[in-house]
């Protein structure tokens, strides 16, 4: 695995239930700030369940991409907003 594949994969796994980060805050965190879109390419081919990359949205506020469909991705940030704190 390239390093900074690595790195955003640890740094997605890190992201608490019910909270979110953007792709711009990852890439910033993974040492290559413009690299956002590198990122979303990143998170998109992941099936990995343990990297919660539906945790990651756009900047502008909207969901982003998912490859489980932005449905999904809706639903399942909706649900862990409401148990964040549990």
């Amino acid at each position: 695995m390239q390093p900074f594949k690595e790195k955003v994969f640890e740094i997605v796994k890190k992201i608490p239930r019910g909270r979110t980060m953007t792709y711009q805050e990852v890439a910033r965190l993974a040492g290559r700030p413009k690299a956002f879109r590198a990122v979303g390419n990143i998170l998109h081919a992941n099936y990995d369940p343990n990297i919660p990359c539906h945790r990651v949205v756009r900047s502008d506020g909207k969901l982003g991409g998912y490859n489980r469909g932005t449905t999904l991705k809706a639903k399942i940030l909706k649900k862990e907003s409401r148990h964040a704190d549990t």
